[in-house]
């Protein structure tokens, strides 16, 4: 049995790697959540004293950890973004979400059903849980802090920072079609099994909770920086753990209106730096939730890099393997690529936006969710092996990956609007302003 001692002790080392290492990693070919599962897979192969993971009989405590940790990264995603709402600036995004995410869904359910011979309800189900691209450990590939200007974010991290932003929420229809389709009888689909899927799953969940969002987004943006007595204004006070508070307000008013409260969370976020752009007191908000961010990650990651040594991937067979491979390398970045043409990134953003389609905490949280029901016809501990590898394979591949991408990309930026530039030196918007 652990020791008490231990664990505090583990705990303790945890939080402060989470704020030393991601001093230590920059401008490396390295990221945090690498490094935590590196260190789980490690410790675990040392044979310190720590707990069986297993998700299968712990599956509510997966779900409620890994929801919070999305939960946090949706608010921070939101508050970091500078760039207005709008149909134009934003149609990059639009295009990840109404092309990239339903072509994922249908190439990767036919290759569980077909490669892999799973029943239709599990096949659907790993591609929808493997569809959204994840706010939690994309950090690399993400916007900075916020700015008063709204002009100085390049197009590869607004785009793949509001993707993961939002596609969190929109990947619970999928989910909850597989749900379905594995409890009806037979796996038959019927014409008032759609109609309530496209009306109430699809439509009304998904209008409650931008609705819910921009409705508690602006009492709150009144609440911070416009309330009439001084002692109400909260951005006078400059305490972030009130960010935290607006995550749990706009989550639990939208699921008790049996909204999705994912999508509340970020579009709330949203509406709160919509309030007052230029207000010091985002960056307040934002690097609470981003520490708070940076420490459920380690414990996550860490306690996935123990699940992994343990023989959490003994189910996985070459076929589930190969599966989890062509949605990282070529599913998703032949659908992204497609989906980009047109939109104002460069030839070589399209590249990139296409392949930094990372999978993280929210394919973990789908998968513990749609497993509180029964009737997929696939082994839990199968399916959990299956996201479980592309989840680690994803942080290996796009974690070693981004740093040097992504600075390629940022010093290409520069020398472009540095030959451009009439003046001395360019300015932040200008060198984000370049399309590469």
């Amino acid at each position: 049995m652990i020791s008490p001692d231990f664990l505090f002790a583990l705990l303790g080392a945890g939080a402060l790697g989470a704020a030393v290492l991601p001093r230590l990693v920059a401008r490396r070919p390295l990221s945090l959540p690498l490094v935590f599962l590196v260190c789980g897979i490690g410790l675990q192969l040392a044979r310190v004293p720590l707990p069986d993971i297993d998700p299968v009989s712990d599956r509510a405590w997966v779900e409620h950890v890994t929801e919070i940790c999305v939960l946090v990264s949706l608010m921070g995603a939101g508050l970091a973004l500078n760039r207005p709402f709008g149909r134009r600036g934003w149609r990059g995004t639009w295009r990840q979400l109404g092309v990239t995410m339903p072509l994922t869904i249908a190439a990767v359910g036919p290759l569980a059903w077909g490669v892999l011979g799973w029943p239709a309800a599990a096949a659907l189900l790993l591609a929808a849980v493997l569809a959204p691209t994840d706010p939690v450990l994309a950090s690399e590939v993400r916007v900075g802090e916020p700015t008063d200007s709204e002009h100085d974010e390049d197009e590869v991290r607004f785009t793949l920072t509001s993707e993961a932003g939002l596609n969190d929420g929109l990947a619970f229809p999928f989910v909850l079609a597989a749900v379905a389709l594995a409890a009806a009888a037979g796996g038959r689909v019927t014409g008032g099994g759609i109609a309530h899927w496209v009306l109430v799953d699809v439509g009304y969940k998904c209008v409650v909770g931008v609705c819910a969002g921009l409705a508690v987004g602006a009492l709150l943006g009144w609440l911070f920086f416009r309330a009439g007595r001084r002692t109400m204004r909260l951005s006078e006070h400059r305490e972030g753990f009130v960010a935290i508070g607006a995550t749990f307000l706009a989550y639990g008013v939208t699921e008790l209106l049996h909204g999705y409260g994912f999508v509340a969370v970020f579009v709330t976020a949203c509406r709160i730096r919509a309030a007052e752009r230029a207000h010091g007191f985002h960056t307040v908000l934002h690097d609470f939730v981003e520490q708070v961010e940076r420490l459920l990650t380690a414990a996550l990651l860490l306690l996935l890099g123990v699940f992994v040594a343990q023989g959490g991937l003994a189910p996985l067979t070459w076929q589930d393997a190969l599966v989890g491979l062509l949605l990282l390398l070529a599913v998703r970045p032949l659908t992204a690529w497609l989906a980009q043409l047109g939109t104002s990134a460069g030839p070589r953003e399209r590249l990139v936006i296409a392949f930094f389609g990372i999978r993280g905490v929210g394919s973990l949280f789908y998968l513990a969710h749609a497993l509180g029901h029964s009737g997929f016809g696939v082994r839990a501990e199968r399916l959990w092996a299956v996201v479980t590898f592309t989840v680690l394979a994803s942080v290996v591949l796009h974690g070693v990956s981004a740093t040097p991408v992504i600075s390629r990309l940022d010093r290409l930026r520069l020398h472009r609007a540095r030959a451009d530039s009439a003046g001395p030196e360019p300015g932040e918007d200008e060198v984000a302003g370049k399309r590469l």
